[in-house]
């Protein structure tokens, strides 16, 4: 018969042995953790095309291999999760490392891209047309709000300038539609104050397609859409994390109990040269 003591003795042994064969970097964890993400991945996509993609983005952005473990996996599985291919040409999502200096670690933020959040949208199948465009100075734009809002737009046959504005529009298939517009310098404010990612990244390097995603996202955040729809586009800009530690514990068990570290980046303050979170403030 086992004695208490011993059996903690086993236990603990057991815990150290689990410790001892975990992965020492980050595509380490990516093929530890394979199995547990394509049970979060929908059938419209493989497990090992989804491996594939999360090693190329290791391989393509460096930094991420700093990510801590618990961050890293937890961006990927909400990807999985989502059914959004990160860091790829199709820029539906994106895996963006970012330092968190208030903790100084390198944590890994989830990122919808604009054609992730168009994905979403129809998904719900409460769309029947939803759609962003940019506005540039030699354009004919005009909009009204009130109670008949109005919104007209004519591109110009060449020659159409600089950006000045973006707006989406949709229309449910039950009839209702509705439009958000936003200035270029609104969307450079907004970007400014609530992603930390600005200064590099998709903002850098596809300003349009993100500046279309954002007024897309305040447009449908007040779309009649199924809960679903709203669940997913609250994971944007967010850092989750789980405990790679629990050896016991997979993804999937876990995947409820993640801390969520911005339920909303739109209410985080943060620091435009350090990237650092500032406060919260209250919704």
């Amino acid at each position: 018969m086992t004695q208490p003591n011993q059996t903690g003795m086993i236990k603990k042994q057991k815990a150290s042995v689990a410790v001892k064969e975990q992965p020492t970097t980050i595509k380490g964890w990516i093929k530890s953790y394979e199995g547990e993400v394509a049970k979060a991945l929908p059938s419209v996509m493989t497990p090992e095309r989804f491996t594939r993609i999360a090693l190329s983005a290791v391989s393509n952005t460096p930094e991420l291999a700093n990510c801590t473990p618990g961050s890293f996996i937890g961006a990927l599985l909400n990807a999985a999760q989502l059914g959004l291919e990160p860091n790829t040409p199709l820029g539906q999502a994106y895996l963006i490392p970012f330092k968190n200096n208030r903790k100084g670690i390198t944590e890994c933020t989830f990122q919808i891209g604009y054609k992730g959040m168009l994905d979403l949208a129809y998904r719900s199948g409460e769309i029947q047309t939803v759609q962003a465009h940019t506005v540039y100075e030699n354009d004919e734009f005009d909009y009204e709000l009130g109670l008949d809002p109005i919104l007209k737009h004519k591109p110009a046959k060449s020659n159409r300038g600089k950006a000045i504005y973006y707006y989406a529009i949709f229309k449910l298939v039950n009839g209702g539609q509705g439009f958000q517009v936003m200035s270029r310098e609104d969307v450079e404010s907004h970007a400014r104050k609530y992603s930390k990612s600005f200064k590099y990244g998709p903002w850098q390097t596809n300003f349009d397609e993100m500046a279309k995603k954002t007024v897309m996202k305040k447009l449908l955040k007040y779309a009649p859409l199924k809960s679903e729809f709203v669940r997913g586009v609250q994971q944007d800009l967010t850092v989750k994390t789980f405990d790679p530690h629990e050896a016991d514990t997979s993804i999937m068990d876990q995947r409820n109990e993640f801390e969520y570290i911005e339920t909303d980046i739109e209410e985080t303050v943060i620091d435009e040269e350090t990237g650092e979170v500032q406060e919260e403030v209250q919704s």
